[in-house]
């Protein structure tokens, strides 16, 4: 198996692995064991040990170390990418475009004209002359996150495989479910894992690092109202769509996604359903001081309890769920994971930067339960959108970035 990181990564992209946020199963969709299976096939052709493809749709493996008898102990480290796309976009029949020498401009893409990918909205496009790029056609996402961290692991097997003088040691990868509803990690056996560290290949524009996250929770408001014949309703029907709209009038704007960047933190409807008799909103809240996240719940609190007294023989309930929290200050305390990192994508020639990212990943929650587990760009943009589009230069930069990564682990170890 030989191919290049570019027919990997359109063979992934190919297959629906959408997952689904209203499902409580580990993984939340079947078609999540497509792309596993399939990967388990490419991993026996490329010789890797250890090969695990358990009930969750988890699936590890181990490039051995090809270190000589007698050299220095070096840290099993690990390298992760997530099987599943979002669910707010379609990831069904995808059909990717690859633009073999991007020369600049508007992309309009070709299933929907009105679907453009505008370099007034994309400045990186500015950096991608020359590049080859994939689309989707515009009616579907790409799905670049993460099936491009996915298609970099691969390729990373193949070049260690086909390259047996890059000396590294133990390695181990590993692919999860569900990582985009927030549950990538719910079922991930710490133990068989078995790193001291580990990196998710997930995140933008090359050069971009990532050791901090948003702390994250989930807010599920539900309101029961009253429903009888609008014609006899006087003072008797309480239509539970006016409650959920006053409560959604009453969110602070200044802490929407639609106006916050950087470091501000925001409370998000993403879904809104309803009937006169029953009406849901569901909510992500995003923060990167995990206590902000408290005050996030007040405000939600006192929203209810105002639109309450507007409504007294509503019922409006509140749930919170934990998601994942920042990891900024784990990987502080374990540092050298990141150092290393830092100078791999020197050597790479990609002027790195330490960004933090508006979103979470698996190592958010893996770094919280031990294992440091800090981000590296795969050169993809616009996720969870059809104008989600990736650099393959960028991508071979990942790759490239991956195979100094596992080196330079062996020269610290010396």
């Amino acid at each position: 198996m030989t191919d290049s990181i570019l027919e990997k990564f359109l063979r992934y992209v190919k297959i629906d692995t959408q997952s689904d946020e209203n499902c409580e199963e580990t993984p939340s969709t079947k078609k999540q064991f497509d792309l596993a299976n399939l990967l388990v096939k490419e991993l026996e052709e490329l010789s890797v040990k250890d090969i695990v493809l358990d009930e969750h749709c988890y699936l590890f493996a181990t490039i051995p170390s090809n270190l000589p008898a007698g050299s220095p102990a070096v840290p099993q480290i690990g390298f992760l990418a997530h099987l599943d796309t979002s669910p707010d976009v379609s990831g069904e029949n995808v059909k990717p475009q690859v633009i073999e020498n991007y020369q600049g401009g508007d992309i309009t893409l070709p299933g929907d004209k009105n679907v453009v990918i505008k370099t007034t909205e994309n400045p990186n496009l500015a950096k991608c002359i020359g590049h080859k790029i994939v689309t989707s056609d515009g009616t579907t996402l790409l799905g670049s996150d993460d099936k491009s961290g996915v298609a970099a692991i691969m390729q990373l097997v193949q070049v260690l495989k086909e390259n047996p003088d890059i000396k590294h040691g133990n390695i181990r990868i590993g692919f999860t479910p569900d990582e985009e509803i927030g549950r990538g990690t719910q079922h991930f056996d710490l133990k068989r894992f078995n790193c001291q560290y580990a990196y998710t290949i997930d995140g933008g524009m090359p050069g971009e690092l990532n050791k901090e996250t948003f702390s994250a929770d989930s807010a599920t408001i539900n309101i029961t109202g009253r429903d009888i014949h609008p014609g006899t309703a006087k003072d008797i029907m309480v239509n539970s769509i006016r409650v959920m709209g006053e409560i959604i009038m009453r969110l602070p704007k200044y802490m929407a996604p639609e106006t916050t960047d950087n470091y501000e933190p925001f409370i998000h409807p993403h879904t809104a359903t309803g009937s006169v008799v029953s009406s849901q909103i569901r909510f992500i809240l995003r923060d990167f001081k995990t206590e902000g996240l408290t005050k996030q719940k007040e405000i939600l609190e006192a929203i209810i309890k105002e639109v309450q007294l507007l409504y007294p023989n509503a019922k409006i309930e509140l749930e919170i769920k934990t998601q994942y929290r920042n990891m900024y200050d784990s990987l502080v305390a374990n540092h050298s994971g990141c150092d290393y990192l830092w100078e791999a994508a020197e050597r790479a020639g990609t002027n790195p930067f330490w960004s933090p990212i508006r979103g979470g990943t698996d190592g958010s929650r893996l770094t919280e339960m031990g294992l440091p587990t800090p981000n590296i760009y795969t050169g993809g943009h616009n996720f969870h959108s059809r104008t989600e589009w990736v650099s393959i230069n960028a991508l071979e930069k990942t790759v490239e970035t991956l195979v100094n990564l596992v080196q330079i682990w062996v020269e610290k170890s010396k």
